[in-house]
């Protein structure tokens, strides 16, 4: 299966996204993901080969396929393929109809010709139902009727009741050629004011894909072997290629620091506008800035493996899931139209019936068709979710699915892992104690086993006690939650881990690590750690909000208790093995929604059982492919935020859709009951999206924690 992935351009609501998706669907492909926030769709195909013949099925449905960043450059649009453009058009056609509201101060009498007005009213009627016509006909064709056809048969029949009237004269009573393009001219201007607001929502991500798109200093060599500068599209870059990066530009791809040092700037990836120091051998992230100095760097990932890549990716697989909230809306979305112009006839008929007159029984059931609004519903839940993710993403908070989100606002207790979470998790070897008085030899036996291990713990014994003597094991494992245990080329057994090796060899069981040879213990290392400087007020945080915290650790009873004091941690459970975690995350979980935060191995399958699993982003790849929440290079410090953009995203969806509801609800019957003109309903039924859109974009400056 070959994953595509194209931009659709002409996508207006939920209801074009469907129609994309169901043709996809007809022509066999899976996995089908269509964003009609920004275009963008995404599916599998077993034939490559169809590929023109999908673009060519996708285009006679109205839409635009763009391929690559390239083919977008190349189109230009003229006036009138856009809303904008459309709008400009058809205004001034619009307002000289709308003259004849002034005939009591300027004599206008030529205005009320009907052959006057329908020569006014022409230009804008062909661009209408070129646009608006054209696109109902073909999600007629496809079986997924869209908005568009309701717009279409409003501003159609006003047109064609008043060229009735027109032709065989029958008076002003027929004249109703400001009505058509009063309608499609509003029309225009709402889905202007709709995408201009809507794109809004995407401004964070689009920030965050702008910055892959740099010049950079590509450094070459020519036949002298003198070094040539080479200024290159970041998008050209290769894995091993050279760059020189210069004070003030941006990283233009993963690199890693060969020579020189600077201060970066990491707020793109982390929130956080503090300058962070690097030198050589440091890795800096592309999209990132250099705020002072220069450096000479080997790219290490280019392209679609950067980090900054993957980010994207990751925010735009969320924001084409659907959380479980907008599947009503869905499912209502889908029989609005056919039910909006059963609504519609029924108005017509029984206005009708009730007034005796046909024509102003007509302006109802054109005001009905004409406020109706499906794309509220549609866009509810996209436009939160973009605003959600894109502010998650800006302040270093990643979130795998939309789900999550959802869920956020349930989390009655967080469980912490200790080492390397709420600690730096940087260790340092404090003191050692060898029994057989050798502490070269020591030193080489600890070196040789801890550097098989992926604890942090073994990482700082191993920077501390780097040997020479290197031991060659004849088979080594690592026993989680214990230690690593060997077996050297004489046959001789070792052992180093936690406290649990030592029982029943020594009292003290204080100790960090401890080292047996053959079942006799030849010493003990200790090692510190620092709480990380955030930890203290995360907690408090989580307290203040009513959420219960707990410790979950592998360390031993006293020190696990000592770091709960310091930072007021509710419970604590301690010396436990990884099954024992999962044993107790999935207890846990049961009592109440919990959220597990971890960055180690030992913690993957904790974090996989909890309601919700939240890494740190430096930790193990195995810790973060089970999360699904990843705070991006400051430790805990946007946990805070990450639970309260989860709950105020979950909110604002409702809120999206309450409103998309009641407005539908309350807005059709009054139509239908005379109280609003088909031109008055136009302007409406624009303006509903727009207010959907600010509700959403406020979740980029809303307080969430």
């Amino acid at each position: 299966m070959q994953t595509v992935q194209w931009k659709i351009e002409g996508m207006t609501c939920s209801h074009c996204a469907l129609t994309i998706n169901k043709f996809l669907e007809n022509q066999g492909q899976k996995n089908i993901r269509v964003n009609p926030l920004d275009g963008d769709v995404s599916f599998e195909t077993n034939d490559p080969a169809l590929k023109d013949q999908l673009i060519r099925g996708i285009e006679g449905l109205g839409y635009s396929v763009v391929q690559s960043a390239d083919d977008q450059q190349k189109k230009s649009k003229r006036l009138l393929d856009t809303h904008l453009g459309r709008f400009l058009f058809c205004l001034p056609f619009m307002l000289v109809l709308m003259l004849h509201m002034l005939e009591k101060w300027i004599p206008l009498h030529w205005l009320m010709n009907p052959w006057v007005q329908l020569v006014l009213s022409l230009p804008v009627f062909v661009v209408g139902m070129k646009y608006f016509g054209t696109s109902a006909v073909k999600s007629l064709r496809n079986g997924v009727p869209n908005m568009n056809v309701l717009v279409t048969l409003g501003s159609a029949a006003a047109f064609v009741y008043s060229l009735t009237g027109t032709i065989f004269n029958l008076g002003p009573d027929f004249q109703f050629y400001e009505t058509t393009a009063t309608i499609i001219t509003l029309v225009f201007l709402g889905n202007y004011l709709e995408d201009a607001t809507v794109q809004s929502t995407q401004r964070a991500l689009k920030k965050l894909a702008g910055s892959q798109k740099v010049m950079a200093n590509m450094i070459a060599f020519d036949g002298d072997h003198q070094e040539v500068i080479l200024p290159i599209e970041s998008t050209h870059l290769k894995t091993g290629d050279l760059v020189l990066i210069k004070n003030g530009e941006q990283v233009p791809a993963d690199v890693k620091i060969l020579w020189g040092d600077a201060q970066v700037n990491e707020s793109l990836l982390t929130g956080e506008s503090m300058p962070v120091f690097k030198q050589a051998k440091d890795k800096l992230t592309g999209g990132t800035l250099i705020e002072s100095g220069t450096v000479r760097a080997q790219v290490t990932a280019a392209g679609d493996d950067t980090v900054l890549s993957g980010i994207l990716h990751l925010i735009r697989k969320a924001q084409n899931e659907k959380p479980p909230v907008q599947q009503l809306a869905d499912k209502i979305s889908g029989i609005f139209v056919p039910l909006v112009i059963g609504i519609a006839l029924v108005t017509l008929i029984a206005n009708w019936f009730f007034l005796g007159e046909f024509t102003p029984s007509l302006m109802r059931s054109i005001a009905v068709l004409v406020i109706a609004c499906p794309c509220a519903m549609g866009l509810a839940t996209p436009a939160a979710l973009a605003v959600g993710l894109g502010r998650a993403a800006r302040s270093g908070v990643l979130f795998r699915n939309t789900t999550t989100l959802d869920i956020f606002k349930t989390i009655r207790q967080v469980v912490f892992d200790k080492t390397g979470t709420l600690t730096t998790g940087n260790f340092r070897v404090a003191s050692f104690h060898d029994i057989a008085n050798d502490p070269e030899e020591f030193k080489a036996i600890a070196w040789s086993l801890e550097k098989y291990a992926a604890h942090p713990v073994a990482a700082g014994i191993v920077k501390a006690f780097k040997s020479k003597k290197e031991i060659r094991w004849k088979k080594i494992a690592e026993e989680k939650g214990v230690g690593i245990r060997a077996e050297d080329a004489q046959g001789n057994n070792y052992w180093i881990g936690s406290h649990k090796i030592a029982t029943g060899l020594t009292p003290d069981l204080t100790h960090n690590v401890y080292l047996l040879k053959n079942g006799l213990l030849l010493g003990w290392i200790d090692v510190e750690d620092e709480l990380r400087p955030e930890a203290k007020d995360v907690v408090r945080y989580l307290r203040k909000s009513g959420v219960k915290t707990i410790l979950l650790s592998g360390d031993t009873v006293q020190k696990s208790n000592i770091v709960a004091k310091e930072l007021g941690i509710d419970e604590v459970y301690a010396e436990q093995s990884p099954d024992q975690k999962l044993e107790k995350i999935a207890a846990l979980s049961k009592q109440m929604p919990t959220a597990m935060v971890g960055d180690g191995i030992n913690d993957a399958p904790a974090l996989a059982k909890a309601t919700i699993g939240i890494s740190l982003s430096e930790a193990s790849q195995l810790a973060v492919q089970q999360a699904q929440v990843i705070l991006m290079n400051q430790g805990l410090k946007n946990l805070p935020l990450a639970l309260g953009l989860g709950k105020h995203t979950s909110l604002t969806i409702r809120q999206n859709l309450f409103w998309a509801f009641i407005y539908n609800i309350v807005a059709i019957p009054v139509a239908a009951l005379g109280f609003l003109t088909p031109a008055f309903s136009a302007l409406v039924m624009g303006l509903s999206d727009v207010v959907l859109a600010i509700n959403s974009v406020r979740l980029f400056v809303k307080k969430v924690n």
